[in-house]
């Protein structure tokens, strides 16, 4: 039997993602995976609810989570290991990665980013098109990164962080990084000076928080 990847979500990202699914995986049946399945086909691939596609006949089935928020990712997860569906990452074939670098599962990676060298990123890492980590790097699980998003070396981003597009984050140092803490949100195009506490969300150049 053919095995199968699901795409979770049909919407923009995901029809964004679908192309780096279909060049990376061409001999696996694609179809996506939505909540309410309100069209039977989208770009040319079959729409399933959760459970239609749990019930499908396949005997490899496999998901991909194209869903932006990082909290629906972490419960579409659990949703997924509960039914014992793997969980698979997509990688753009623009994409650069290079020495001694730790990408935990889940992660999709779009056209034209790069990750340079000595880096740990956790599970479910969503980096978009033109978004690039520097060495030294620590990146937790659920992290997102919109468009074009400069983390420079020695910068830990913490769990559920969101880093907006164009947002440029600083280097820090081997002895002091610069941590973006948990669940913080970095605004579009804010330029990241210092740390960031858990849970604030900063904008501006230099970014301070949103008041």
């Amino acid at each position: 039997m053919q095995k199968v990847i699901g795409i979770y979500g049909a919407g923009g990202f995901g029809r964004e993602v679908l192309p780096l699914v279909r060049a990376q995986y061409p001999d696996e049946q694609l179809c996506f995976i939505v909540d309410a399945a309100e069209e039977k086909h989208v770009n040319g691939c079959p729409v399933y609810t959760f459970q239609e596609y749990v019930d499908l006949p396949h005997t490899g089935k496999s998901v991909i989570i194209a869903i932006g928020s990082s909290t629906a990712r972490e419960a579409l997860e659990a949703k997924c290991r509960q039914e014992h569906l793997g969980i698979a990452s997509v990688t753009a074939s623009s994409s650069i990665i290079l020495d001694s670098v730790e990408v935990g599962e889940g992660a999709v990676l779009c056209h034209f980013t790069h990750l340079t060298s000595n880096i740990k990123i956790g599970k479910q890492f969503h980096a978009n098109i033109y978004s690039y980590v520097a060495h030294d790097c620590v990146i937790g699980d659920y992290v997102t990164f919109a468009p074009n998003v400069h983390c420079n070396g020695h910068v830990h981003i913490e769990d559920h962080a969101y880093i907006g597009t164009g947002a440029i984050i600083k280097p820090g140092t081997s002895s002091k990084p610069l941590v973006i803490g948990k669940g913080a949100v970095v605004g579009m195009g804010a330029v990241v000076t210092k740390s960031v506490a858990a849970g604030v969300t900063v904008v501006g150049n230099p970014a301070k928080p949103l008041l």
